[in-house]
């Protein structure tokens, strides 16, 4: 059987101590070490085919340097990249991460929680769906450190990073009446999700009596968008521009109003909410909120690991969106 390389192989190959050699390979004193010694060392590493032995080193430190990550939906380009995101920058901590998707799922949640607390995480970041303040209670209890991030209950405190989704929606709103649209339809999700909520109460606090609102189930997205876009557009007084609550959402209402040939922004001026290919590709780019990707993952990190150096650090970041403006939303002159 091979031996496997140690330490002690390569610190007598460049003749160097094992504790040197130790610091250059976990990254550490990087300051005090000579560049070209490092350099030399992480070479005879690779050549020998050198493998840490993580089992040994969870052992000593007490972690597995594992972190769990649960999205609502890794398809969702929301998830994808807010995932991209924390992978990559929890690798510059020394930090792998593994994934799981919800589905919108309570009962999923559950599952993938226990399932990332029996791998022996050292932290969880969740995007929890509607209905689990059961889950959530189960992970207070459970002692180890996680974060919320994008949704949170604001009756449950909890290490959280959002946005400020009331503000973000009356930037879309008050953007399309700086345009000169005067009847604004809403197409929202029908959900407990407090965040997804926000961006309803948003809208209508701006619009007041002039707010239309299509609500949409999550199991029946395309009908229901439809038939929020055929209640706008048969009253009496049609609305003149669509604002829609998510990004799935935005791309099942263009289908259809480019089904029916009506004309963008001539005649509907359209704003999104989260970034997606879709936007770029439709003959008017969308306007949209744009959520902050790179700060919601960082920071989110940046709480877990306080959490893991100190469980009783408890925060709660909010960060605000920015509007992205395009042709589907402004006025031609």
């Amino acid at each position: 059987m091979k031996k496997n390389v140690s330490l002690k192989d390569i610190a007598e190959q460049v003749g160097v101590s094992t504790a040197l050699v130790s610091y250059v390979l976990n990254n550490k004193l990087k300051d005090r070490i000579n560049k070209d010694v490092a350099a030399k060392i992480k070479q005879v590493a690779e050549d020998l085919n050198y493998r840490p032995n993580q089992i040994a080193r969870s052992l000593k430190v007490q972690k597995t340097f594992t972190l769990g990550l649960i999205v609502a939906d890794i398809s969702n380009p929301f998830s994808s990249q807010i995932a991209r995101i924390i992978e990559d920058e929890a690798k510059n901590y020394g930090y792998s991460v593994i994934f799981g998707s919800s589905d919108e799922s309570a009962k999923k949640t559950g599952d993938l929680i226990k399932l990332f607390l029996d791998r022996q995480v050292d932290g969880l970041i969740v995007s929890l769906p509607e209905h689990t303040e059961e889950q959530l209670r189960y992970l207070k209890k459970s002692d180890v450190p996680f974060v919320l991030i994008d949704r949170y209950y604001p009756t449950i405190q909890t290490n959280s990073v959002s946005i400020n989704n009331y503000a973000a929606s009356q930037k879309a709103i008050q953007h399309l009446l700086d345009n000169g649209r005067k009847r604004i339809g809403i197409v929202a999700y029908k959900t407990a999700l407090f965040h997804l909520n926000e961006r309803i109460r948003g809208a209508v606090d701006l619009l007041a009596d002039n707010a239309s609102i299509g609500m949409v189930g999550i199991n029946s997205i395309n009908q229901d968008v439809i038939t929020a876009i055929d209640s706008f557009l048969s009253d009496p007084q049609p609305v003149d521009s669509i604002f829609f609550t998510s990004n799935l959402l935005a791309i099942s209402g263009l289908k259809y109003i480019n089904s029916m040939g009506i004309k963008i922004p001539d005649q509907l001026a359209i704003v999104g909410f989260d970034e997606t290919d879709a936007f770029d590709l439709f003959y008017a780019p969308i306007s949209f909120m744009k959520q902050p990707l790179v700060e919601l993952g960082c920071e989110s990190l940046k709480l877990l690991f306080n959490s893991i150096e100190n469980k009783e650090s408890v925060a709660s970041v909010e960060l605000e969106a920015e509007l992205v403006v395009r042709s589907s939303s402004i006025i031609k002159k």
